[in-house]
């Protein structure tokens, strides 16, 4: 498999999911203003929406959107837990996360990446930000993880969109479990290995 990605945009949840269930992988990374991958190919025929993550399976197939290639691979790997199984109700749970962290949170901060938008308008969804980061935090303030005590491709996700906070003057210290469960995903192995990575990648840039 090969998973298109940008350093630290939400491609990164993929990435960090690749690790931890141990798949083989390799990575291209895109552009995001050029819209040429580093090997030189025109990203938007490889996907036309623009955008990661795409990732590229063995037989040529992409798929797009994050939270479709994370239970993708979370299925592929089922003993690893990261999802529950289809058809069960905690993996609908799961679904319901994924769905919230990607219209929620993860929209909420498009906007504040684009210079071209008011400070007025920054100032309003980072108010959303707040409010949903706050009704997480009764989640994790109960458990350590989203669906409880075992860590999932949710977890993931909210990792690394919440990581962006620190781009925005987002004091996650507001919300106490929210920083320790911030705390606990970045000493996983898994984790610290993506972001050394493209850490590597950016500066390579």
């Amino acid at each position: 498999m090969k998973l298109y990605f940008s350093p630290e945009a939400c491609s990164l949840s993929p990435h960090i999911v690749l690790r931890e269930l141990g798949l083989p992988f390799t990575l291209e990374k895109v552009d995001q203003k050029t819209k040429k991958t580093a090997s030189g190919a025109d990203f938007l025929r490889i996907n036309p929406k623009g955008y990661v993550p795409v990732l590229e399976l063995d037989d040529g197939q992409r798929l797009t959107e994050g939270p479709a290639v994370v239970q993708y691979l979370a299925d592929r790997k089922p003993d690893a837990k990261l999802a529950p199984a289809n058809g069960t109700f905690e993996r609908v749970r799961l679904q319901e996360w994924l769905n919230f962290i990607t219209s929620e949170i993860h929209k909420s901060f498009t906007p504040l990446f684009n210079p071209a938008v008011p400070d007025i308008a920054k100032a309003i969804y980072k108010e959303k930000i707040a409010e949903r980061f706050a009704l997480i935090e009764t989640t994790l303030a109960k458990q350590d993880y989203l669906l409880g005590a075992n860590l999932s491709v949710a977890d993931v996700y909210l990792f690394v969109v919440a990581r962006w906070s620190k781009n925005f003057d987002i004091e996650l210290g507001r919300w106490p479990a929210l920083a320790k469960f911030m705390d606990r995903m970045a000493q996983r192995a898994s984790v610290k290995a993506a972001l050394n990575v493209e850490s590597q990648a950016r500066k390579a840039a």
